[in-house]
């Protein structure tokens, strides 16, 4: 049986409750996404955005998904705690797939963080809109089988002041024990929406609370208006037992700005694929992602930049460190399209292997159908430089001690970008830790397990 046959058989026996749980507004698209997934089937290792991948492999297990929608037995308000100092987020729940809203921090007038289910109007005016399903096999299976999400809105020329602050709770165990699953599947939703001028940052942390197998998919789309400003922080440290796929998709208006941030510091296997598009003269985006991977571990970054209109500039910048036997991908394609003249793009992928176990698997592309561009790219796959490992312990450094200052210097070039300065300083700490083998969560992260 293909992989994908048991979510076609899940969607049509359990079509019903699946519609009874969700609001009508995503129930109206859930058919054709249905219908375009099983024409799609999952992609092979012979489609290009996948060729790094095994998706049909990763989604081949037998997972419980909650369509009953049971509850699950925390209350992240009084179980969690994010104590990193100065932060100073407004901090909000998802429990697999679950947004928790009996807390609202204070936001400015016109603000909306809350579940997508309450908001019908802004459902059907963007939900799915940027995420085809006809285009994505992922995006097609999160679409028919999600049943909420999350919707975040800044009406025009609102700057939100405090970062908004998601925390991905992975939880296996429902309230009634009767229920108990051992592998789970989540599908989590995310809409964002900035009118023109509006400003916001968001920072979201994966989680997970129960040593089970999880699959989480995941798809963002986030419509940035004219002169809007969005900083998007991703944030990941499950376990190894955790596969997560991402797909996040972005639409920039005439001068607006993007700053996406992908940090993987522990994981399964990890899957994320950005799709962002200039719509608008004058926009600009700054994408970085830093990897730390040892063990088996498995983390892929693919992303596709479309320069639709002039004036735009994009940068790239992603980084790896691997050990032991872990595999690293990138796969990175900035398209500029005709009329697009003045396009300013730059794409860098560098990467350390420890070992000669570790696997790195690079792949810069342009396809540029302006003449009156300035676009660049590069990648570099090497290992720690042994004149600098030499001229270090002359100095009295042991060479473990050398490694580690190298190797957080490489990655730190990344961090530095990062907006959210309480942020950036404990993710400098939270790296050193990760090389020296120490972390297994964020420090000051208090969760009920």
């Amino acid at each position: 049986m293909n992989s994908e046959q048991q979510y076609i058989d899940l969607y049509e026996q359990a079509r019903e409750m699946i519609f009874d749980h969700a609001p009508e507004a995503m129930n109206a698209v859930r058919d054709e996404a249905f219908e375009d997934f099983r024409k799609q089937g999952f992609p092979s290792k012979k489609v290009e955005r996948y060729k790094y991948t095994d998706i049909q492999k990763l989604f081949a297990p037998d997972y419980g998904v909650n369509l009953s929608r049971l509850q699950i037995p925390v209350d992240p308000y009084e179980t969690f705690r994010c104590d990193v100092p100065n932060l100073s987020t407004r901090l909000y729940f998802v429990v697999n797939d679950m947004f928790y809203s009996n807390f609202h921090p204070s936001l400015p007038e016109g603000v909306i963080v809350d579940s997508l289910r309450n908001h019908p109007l802004f459902i059907e005016k963007y939900y799915a809109r940027l995420a085809k399903t006809s285009d994505d096999a992922v995006t097609a299976l999160n679409t028919m089988l999600a049943q909420d999400g999350m919707l975040v809105y800044v009406p025009k020329n609102v700057r939100v002041d405090r970062a908004i602050q998601v925390i991905n709770i992975l939880k296996a165990t429902p309230q009634n024990a009767q229920h108990v699953v051992t592998d789970l599947m989540v599908n989590r939703r995310v809409l964002i929406i900035l009118e023109e001028g509006a400003e916001i940052k968001m920072l979201f942390c994966d989680h997970a609370a129960d040593d089970r197998n999880f699959l989480a998919t995941q798809v963002i789309e986030a419509y940035v208006g004219e002169n809007a400003s969005l900083d998007l922080y991703c944030l990941e440290e499950t376990h190894y037992k955790n596969v997560r796929v991402s797909n996040v998709y972005i639409d920039q208006q005439a001068n607006s700005r993007v700053n996406h941030n992908v940090i993987t510091l522990h994981n399964g296997t990890t899957r994320n694929k950005l799709d962002l598009t200039f719509s608008g003269e004058g926009a600009e985006c700054q994408c970085y992602g830093c990897v730390i991977a040892d063990k088996e571990q498995q983390v892929d970054n693919n992303t596709l930049i479309v320069h639709k209109a002039p004036h735009c500039t994009s940068n790239e910048l992603y980084k790896y460190v691997l050990d032991d036997k872990a595999v690293g991908a990138f796969a990175g394609r900035v398209l500029v399209e005709h009329g697009a003249q003045k396009t300013s793009s730059q794409m860098t992928n560098q990467n350390l292997t420890a070992t000669k176990e570790a696997r790195m698997y690079t792949q810069p592309m342009l396809e540029i159908y302006a003449d009156d561009v300035k676009c660049a790219h590069g990648s570099t796959v090497g290992q720690l430089n042994d004149a600098a490992l030499f001229y270090m312990r002359q100095r009295g450094i042991s060479l473990d001690e050398a490694k580690l200052l190298l190797q957080n210097a490489f990655i730190n070039e990344v961090i530095d970008h990062m907006q959210l300065e309480p942020l950036r300083d404990r993710l400098h700490y939270l790296v050193e830790k990760r090389f020296r083998g120490e972390l297994n969560k964020c420090t000051g992260c208090k969760l009920c397990k």
